[in-house]
């Protein structure tokens, strides 16, 4: 599955009578490809977003496994700028992410490192839309971004009912940890208490292996 994000990395030139060759493209272009390409390989492990009969995203926990995300609202409010940094397959790269969540919406807005809009995600009541600022195949499903975003955030008696039979989620510390039904480590992710809050620095996601660092702006 995570092969397949590598595909949109091929750039292809049609020249005249329909052969093809390579090309270098654009600025703006290059620096769009790349930034979608590193969201796609950190924070999915898939290439299409489902949808279930509710009309509720899902998202991938491994292969072959699908969840259903919970209810968008979330008491009290998060409101952050953060800065992801990824890691993944010995890459590391960065996107800014606009985070407003309340007891009714959830506003996601990705930015790539020079500004430029990548995605916008909004997610209520009425289901959850999504908006793509920059068309390139590799852009990752917006439900696998708002799944690890919710696994970060949201109360853990809002997942237990959406989880899989036999999954776990459980809080220990500083750590929060997402079994499989076999007790397998999933996901874990760590906090730090800021200005009173637990909040989560880092995403460690080991069947699809990928580590994001979360740092917050604007403090």
């Amino acid at each position: 599955m995570i092969k397949h994000l590598f595909t949109g990395w091929r750039l292809r030139l049609i020249r005249p009578g329909g052969s093809t060759g390579w090309r270098r493209p654009n600025k703006r272009s290059a620096i769009a490809q790349l930034a979608l390409g590193l969201f796609a390989l950190l924070l999915t492990g898939c290439s299409h977003s489902p949808k279930d009969q509710q009309g509720r995203p899902q998202a991938w926990l491994e292969p072959g496994t699908r969840v259903t995300l919970p209810a968008p609202g979330i008491t009290p409010a998060v409101n952050a700028q953060q800065l992801l940094t990824g890691r993944f397959n010995g890459k590391t790269q960065s996107l800014l992410v606009m985070l407003n969540a309340d007891d009714k919406k959830i506003t996601l807005a990705g930015l790539s490192s020079v500004g430029i809009r990548l995605f916008l995600v909004t997610y209520d009541d009425k289901g959850w839309h999504t908006e793509q600022s920059i068309v390139v195949p590799q852009l990752p499903p917006a439900s696998q971004v708002l799944a690890d975003v919710m696994l970060s955030h949201w109360p853990i008696s809002t997942w237990q009912p959406q989880l899989p039979k036999g999954w776990t989620l459980t809080d220990s510390g500083d750590r929060r940890e997402l079994r499989n039904a076999r007790g397998t480590l999933v996901t874990e992710i760590t906090y730090l208490n800021r200005k009173g809050k637990r909040e989560p620095i880092s995403i460690e996601q080991h069947v699809f292996k990928y580590h994001i660092t979360i740092q917050y702006l604007g403090d």
